[in-house]
């Protein structure tokens, strides 16, 4: 049976929405242009992906955006597919997020902003992999500390650095655009190859990266145990939030382009070639000079920790829910007896997240994580149409516009999106599959262990 809800409701509309965005926007939007130039051989290929990721994202957060109003319970995506599937579906989902959804994301960001450190400080590069990886530990550490304090805390931390951001990147953003070295709008116009048609493989890879960078529209609702007036700030927090992202991801991928030639941007950096200059300081660099890298290396590392913050303080609400349902470790339920953090889940998921930043490059977590995160996307977002018909009467403080249409668009391009995944990325592919079939024969021991608790109850 699912438990009851145990924690504090003290995040507002500005918190919820600050968290969308603060989870979002991370490293994806500073890193993604090469490897998404290098796939489509065109500019206009590259903001094209960033347009339809975008509002395929936006689609799913308006889908999540009733089901948060439907289940204000804390979990997310764990709640609705138990709700809808059953508890085996609940369990492999958080099965997989606790260890390598939401942990693979927190160590990406770890990685990413130890990246950017390294640069800011001129590490040696002999010296710079075991360096970057201590550095990425200490911050995934740090801030699941900061969490374990009180969840008014983190809402707080999300907010300020989610302001900051934004502030951030739209100042780059602006700046590049005023800067006239070399910056002009017939960069959009150059092509590698043929220029033409890139392919819907190559134009699903390209998406897929983008989708990274929009990942974690959908860890909002995980904290809607905490979240005041949940059936108004829920919805409200996620249409706000991705409409804010959506803008600012293409304005400022336009302007990388506005002020680089093509070329530039495809000898950027990427997982191939990871001595190389981001995309976005080599674009500050042009314009500004020398004085922008350090400036903007800065600026990346606050921005994943910002989206780390977000991260550590929404994943952690699913094994904890999981916990208090019997279904996952009894520990993870436990929480602190003034403040009501989970602070047990908080601390096994930075442990799982240190591991993981060990374990891979940048590029390869972010794979292992969007794969198989879409699986469940998909799975909840069908969900919709289970409630619909079986609950049909139930209160929903905000339904989904365009239905039953968005959702199912929503579904079809999700769909589409794994098997190209599966062909273009096979062996992460398996990875992220592996770890969810893993949890088959787990979920019915801890279902035996549930039962017998019950029975002694």
């Amino acid at each position: 049976m699912p438990s009851e809800n145990i924690l504090l409701r003290r995040l507002g509309l500005k918190e919820a929405t600050a968290l969308v965005i603060g989870t979002v926007i991370g490293t994806g939007v500073f890193l993604k242009a090469t490897k998404m130039s290098q796939v489509t051989g065109s500019p206009l290929w590259v903001i094209l992906a960033w347009i339809v990721a975008g509002l395929l994202s936006l689609a799913g957060a308006l889908c999540y955006a009733e089901l948060g109003g439907l289940y204000p319970q804390a979990g997310g995506e764990y709640v609705y597919l138990r709700e809808a599937y059953g508890e085996m579906a609940g369990f492999l989902y958080g099965w997989m997020r606790f260890w390598i959804g939401t942990p693979g994301s927190i160590a990406a960001y770890g990685v990413g902003a130890a990246t950017f450190l390294g640069g800011i400080f001129q590490v040696n590069p002999e010296a710079s992999s075991w360096m970057k990886n201590l550095a990425a530990i200490a911050m995934i550490t740090g801030f699941s500390s900061l969490n374990t304090i009180s969840v008014i805390v983190g809402g707080r931390l999300a907010a300020f650095m989610t302001a900051l951001k934004i502030a951030m990147i739209l100042g780059l953003t602006t700046a590049l655009f005023l800067a006239s070295k070399g910056s002009s709008w017939s960069h959009l116009q150059e092509v590698s190859g043929s220029g033409g048609w890139c392919g819907f493989s190559a134009f699903g890879t390209a998406m897929l990266a983008a989708l990274w960078a929009y990942d974690g529209w959908n860890n909002m609702p995980m904290a809607a145990g905490e979240i005041k007036d949940p059936g108004k700030n829920i919805p409200r927090g996620l249409i706000y939030g991705m409409t804010t992202v959506l803008v600012i991801y293409v304005a400022i991928n336009l302007s990388y382009f506005y002020v680089l030639p093509f070329s530039e941007v495809l000898s950027s950096y990427s997982s191939a070639s990871p001595s190389a200059m981001p995309v976005a300081t080599k674009a500050a660099s042009l314009a500004f000079g020398s004085v922008a890298v350090v400036l903007l290396s800065s600026a990346f590392v606050f921005s994943a920790l910002g989206s780390m913050n977000g991260s550590i303080l929404t994943g952690a609400r699913i094994p904890f829910a999981m916990a208090r349902d019997g279904l996952f470790f009894h520990q993870l339920g436990r929480v602190t007896k003034k403040s009501r953090t989970p602070w047990v889940a908080i601390l096994a998921q930075g442990a799982v997240a240190s591991a993981l930043a060990l374990s891979g490059t940048f590029d390869q977590l972010t794979d292992y994580v969007v794969f198989a995160s879409w699986i469940f996307y998909a799975m909840v977002t069908a969900s919709i149409f289970v409630f619909r018909k079986r609950n049909p009467n139930a209160e929903r403080p905000y339904r989904t516009p365009g239905y039953p249409m968005l959702p199912a668009v929503f579904l079809a391009a999700s769909v589409l999106l794994l098997i190209n995944t599966v062909i273009s990325t096979p062996r992460e592919s398996l990875i992220g599959l592996a770890f969810i079939i893993s949890g088959i024969p787990v979920y019915f021991i801890f279902r035996r262990k549930q039962k017998q608790s019950l029975a002694r109850t």
